[in-house]
């Protein structure tokens, strides 16, 4: 067994110290380049839009939409729930925040808590990219308790932190519902449902993880426990509830900002259920008497800390009943004041009453709900508050970052943590190596922790699995008998398209650049090599959407988008190796970049960004590099050699590049 973690109090200081500077380190990176960088550049790096124009897009719930839209169309790197600050130009002197609901062609929707200011509908309105502050507040505050936790949860806090071992897993026998799992997932399910207080399911890439952990909930459903279903990111939740609500016994509800969810699965959200809730209707009635009596309120004088110059509500409607003014308030004005406090207090007893009944419609929600689906962050929440459960379990657990996975855990007896620290870390902006470690990697380590790792995968081609088998896996992955032989159908002459090849090194003696005031890279040649194969897969009859272009640099990524797009080709999915964790293409392309006579190739020699941009490839995997610049670099030695010493065994082939 691993050494404890520090104390606790010493551990709370210095996570929180680091949650600090990681906060710092993205609003300053943020602030900096809104400073330093012109907007046009900013634009151009995909992180503003200017020059839009907004109008009225109705309501999502209890928000208000904006469309915010120009005549081009919008080349941008802002997503679907981001949150952008609002300005009329100069982002710094604004405190105007929004979320992102959709991006279309030349429009983005943005959502806002309250009503917006008028001037939005105005233009030239400027969006930015910024940073959400609420996560790091829950965060703060969930390790701010870690001491006041009782009973189960004072046992799980102990366990994951090392000061008291975990228990072995009780013997559990279940009826499987999915017969399609292989035997290390039935195993897996078997040692989630019987662990005391955590268990571990470490699944490589396309061995059915997140199937292996539906198996679990349904199983814990059928039990009667209460599930807690969460994840880091609002795309991993709604891959988790899309595969819930496909089993019909199951009741999953959604919790989280309408903005954030995926359309396709809005009708699960807890939003969506009050909408439709009996009583939605008492609702509707009194939010229209609020707004009536609000609208009555506002025809008094208001009485701001000014007027009343430490005078109290009370003096005020005192005075105003004796016909009084005081302090230079007339009595005309004073009688003014009260109608406003009373038509204010008159206002708070309705939203209260409001309050009240969504209370007690949410908790009839989650006394019908089997299985809450929520990102971590949104465990910290008001309407999640001091709720608990009878299990926990934590997707992608190895890409968060120790106090995201400490905010559901607590909340049940029983924790099942799902992920592969063999993939790439948590990202982390202010670089710090301790951050960068999750708690899924640490409890890895420790031999009381019992854990599984699936070993079938159901993605590759064996060939494409390979290498990174044996590179992270210690060869122990095996390809089911479905994918291991599954390549492409094409018989080309040429190696780079014919499918008997699964994995080919193009090899291109192309030129780095980087950019004044840039900090990533690009290479024009292996930009334009990756649209010609992309053009020749397209000639010979593969569509785009079964292409997908990986490269580690956000210059290379925009470059390479902007020549597909100038040949029509944008339906070719474009994306830095962390945007494609978690995905896969029948055809993958990997743009390596770094090519200088130093052979300096910086983050890319990191083994797991390697393993992750290979193992998204089902069918067919093409490397473009300069092999000189690689080769005297770890993993890419490795590489080359397993190219020479397994070409003839799995068919994979290094090309010149003067060969295709």
């Amino acid at each position: 067994m691993k050494p404890p973690q520090p104390p606790l109090k010493a551990y709370i200081r210095e996570y929180i110290r680091l949650l600090e500077l990681e906060r710092e380190a993205e609003k300053r990176a943020a602030i900096e380049e809104i400073r330093t960088l012109s907007a046009q550049a900013r634009q151009k790096a995909g992180r503003a839009l200017l020059g839009l124009h907004g109008r009225s897009a109705g309501r999502l719930f209890d928000l208000w939409l904006i469309r915010f839209g120009r005549n081009e169309p919008l080349r941008t790197d802002i997503a679907a729930g981001d949150v952008v600050l609002v300005s009329r130009g100069n982002p710094l002197k604004s405190d105007l925040q929004a979320t992102v609901v959709k991006v279309g062609r030349n429009y983005i929707d943005a959502a806002f808590s309250t009503q917006p200011p008028k001037w939005v509908r105005q233009k030239p309105i400027r969006l930015d990219l910024f940073v959400n502050d609420i996560v790091y507040k829950r965060m703060e505050a969930n390790l701010e308790a870690l001491p006041d936790l009782k009973g189960a949860a004072a046992h799980m806090r102990d366990v994951i932190l090392g000061y008291r071992p975990a228990q072995a897993p009780r013997k559990q026998t279940f009826t499987v519902r999915n017969a399609a799992l292989n035997a290390t997932q039935k195993k897996a399910v078997q040692t989630a449902l019987g662990a005391s207080p955590v268990a571990l399911i470490h699944g490589p890439p396309g061995t059915g993880k997140t199937t292996t952990l539906i198996e679990v909930i349904y199983q814990a459903v059928k039990e009667g426990k209460k599930v807690l279903a969460c994840a880091d990111s609002n795309v991993a939740v709604d891959n988790l509830l899309a595969k819930l609500a496909g089993i019909e016994s199951l009741k999953p509800v959604r919790i989280g900002h309408p903005a954030r969810i995926d359309k396709r699965l809005e009708a699960l959200s807890l939003a969506a259920l009050l909408e439709t809730h009996p009583l939605q209707t008492s609702i509707a009635t009194l939010r229209k008497k609020a707004e009536t009596l609000t609208a009555y309120r506002d025809r008094f004088t208001k009485p701001t800390p000014g007027m009343l110059r430490g005078m109290s509500k009370s003096r005020v409607k005192t005075l105003a009943e004796q016909g009084r003014g005081m302090r230079g308030i007339s009595a005309q004005t004073m009688a003014s004041m009260a109608a406003w406090i009373e038509a204010d207090e008159q206002l708070q007893r309705i939203y209260d009453e409001i309050n009240g009944y969504e209370r007690q419609a949410i908790d009839a929600i989650f006394a019908q709900a089997d299985v809450i689906c929520a990102t971590n962050a949104m465990v910290g929440s008001d309407v999640m508050q001091a709720r608990t459960f009878d299990l926990v379990v934590i997707d992608e657990a190895s890409q968060q970052i120790e106090p995201s996975t400490l905010l559901p855990l607590f909340r049940a007896p029983l924790a099942v943590l799902a992920g592969d620290h063999k993939q790439l870390p948590p990202t982390v902006v202010s670089n710090n190596d301790l951050l960068k470690r999750s708690l899924f990697e640490r409890l890895m380590l420790r031999d009381d922790i019992p854990s599984v790792m699936l070993d079938i995968q159901y993605r590759m081609h064996r060939s494409i699995m390979d290498f990174p088998n044996r590179l992270m896996y210690d060869g122990k992955l095996q390809a089911d008998p479905s994918v291991a032989q599954r390549g492409l159908s094409l018989t080309d002459t040429h190696p780079v398209y014919n499918g008997s090849h699964p994995v080919i090194f193009l090899n291109i003696n192309g030129v780095e650049t980087l950019p004044d005031k840039a900090t990533s890279y690009r290479n024009d040649k292996e930009a334009q090599a990756t649209v010609a194969i992309v053009e020749g897969f397209i000639e010979r009859g593969i569509t785009c959407d079964a292409i997908g272009v990986i490269t580690p640099y956000l210059a290379q990524t925009k470059h390479i988008r902007r020549l597909l797009e100038k040949q029509g080709l944008e339906g070719v999915e474009v994306k830095s190796v962390d945007g494609f964790q978690g995905r896969e293409k029948e055809i993958i392309i990997v743009s390596l970049v770094r090519s200088n006579i130093a052979c300096t190739i910086g983050f890319v020699a990191d083994a797991r960004r390697l393993n992750v941009a290979m193992t998204r490839a089902k069918r067919k995997l093409i490397l473009i590099g300069n092999r000189a610049t690689l080769q005297p670099n770890a993993p890419f030695d490795a590489l080359f050699s397993w190219f020479e010493t397994q070409k003839d065994r799995l068919n994979v082939r290094i090309v010149n590049n003067k060969e295709r």
